[in-house]
């Protein structure tokens, strides 16, 4: 059934239309298509029957990804948790009910969901609910968060699972998913197009993650709000940069002055000023969150704790393993064979 919603001037049935990724009828293989593009789940029918009605469209962009899709029958979804990425669901027909770090979110095409990487999660998708979807990584959302903050994350970013799509605060990211779905997420005219341009993408990718951070209530909310003693120079954000782009190279503080184009000693000042911490730990945090991702990404069979830590340059195993723990909570192991 075609439906108009918040985020479109035409019909659902339009909406990435060029973009199909599946459509079945076996509820098997709809688990199995879904969790290529989120994570492996357990998908239960609740209403009788042994035939859905999924279809899938999606469009990655960088980091992020825009989708539409819907299952065609009453499901329940178990995930356990998203792990490496934030999903924000808006329903255009229908509704589901979100049960998400304990609280429970009734989503319509008025209250979008907004799911966090680490939270427990359970969905119950009705049958004739349809919605669209932003899918985030986690990392690259947590690197836009440091650098809008200038510092460390402590805990993982954890939003409130509910959006009022009503709301004042939200009208900013209403307005940008009508522009994302009306002109990115169609493969022709000029935006369209373009969203394939490298440079294109980046500003996508970042006006999504920055307007939802501003937009929704999250862990980091307060200081986000809090604009802070003074914004850091220009060589401080230069060498952030420099580090997030080569941090597999053999940095030393002297490459990073000369990039910077100021001594050492300014150099020192303004990150332990403006960051509170030094040049080279900012390098030893950008490699240990590298370490994390890859380790979240490999197979145990295939590769070591070892490998993994030595290509970013941490030789010493016991310390690293120490400065992994301290960081994420877990040993590089766990994280490893999960």
């Amino acid at each position: 059934m075609e439906t108009r919603n918040h985020f479109g001037t035409g019909t659902s049935r339009s909406m990435l239309e060029n973009f199909p990724l599946f459509r079945t009828s076996d509820p098997d293989e709809a688990r199995d298509r879904v969790a290529r593009v989120f994570c492996d789940h357990r998908l239960r029918l609740v209403s009788g029957g042994a035939r859905v009605g999924a279809e899938m469209y999606f469009r990655p962009i960088r980091g992020i990804g825009i989708g539409r899709m819907r299952y065609g029958a009453s499901v329940a979804i178990d995930p356990g948790s998203l792990d490496n990425f934030a999903l924000i669901q808006m329903p255009i027909h229908g509704s589901e009910v979100v049960e998400h770090g304990g609280t429970t979110v009734d989503s319509n095409a008025d209250v979008a969901s907004v799911l966090s990487p680490t939270l427990a999660l359970n969905l119950r998708h009705g049958e004739d609910t349809e919605k669209l979807f932003i899918k985030i990584d986690r990392g690259v959302l947590e690197r836009h968060c440091r650098q809008h903050l200038g510092g460390e994350l402590k805990r993982p970013i954890e939003f409130c699972p509910a959006m009022s799509l009503l709301a004042p605060r939200s009208l900013p990211w209403v307005r940008l998913m009508k522009w994302l779905y009306e002109e990115v997420g169609q493969n022709s005219g000029q935006c369209g197009a373009i969203a394939d341009s490298p440079l294109f993408a980046a500003q996508i990718e970042q006006m999504v993650i920055t307007t939802l951070l501003l937009c929704q209530p999250h862990n980091y909310s307060d200081r986000l709000a809090d604009d802070g003693p003074s914004i850091a120079p220009h060589f401080v954000r230069k060498v952030e940069r420099f580090v997030e782009e080569n941090a597999d190279e053999p940095l030393t503080i002297g490459d990073l002055a000369e990039e910077a184009g100021v001594s050492t000693r300014s150099l020192f000042a303004g990150f332990r000023k403006y960051r509170n911490t030094t040049p080279m730990q900012y390098l030893k945090d950008v490699r240990m969150r590298r370490v994390h991702e890859d380790l979240l990404r490999a197979s145990p069979q295939l590769t070591t704790v070892t490998t993994i830590a030595g290509r970013w340059g941490f030789s010493h195993l016991g310390h690293f393993t120490v400065d992994y723990k301290r960081c994420f909570g877990e040993s590089p192991s766990v994280t490893l064979h999960r």
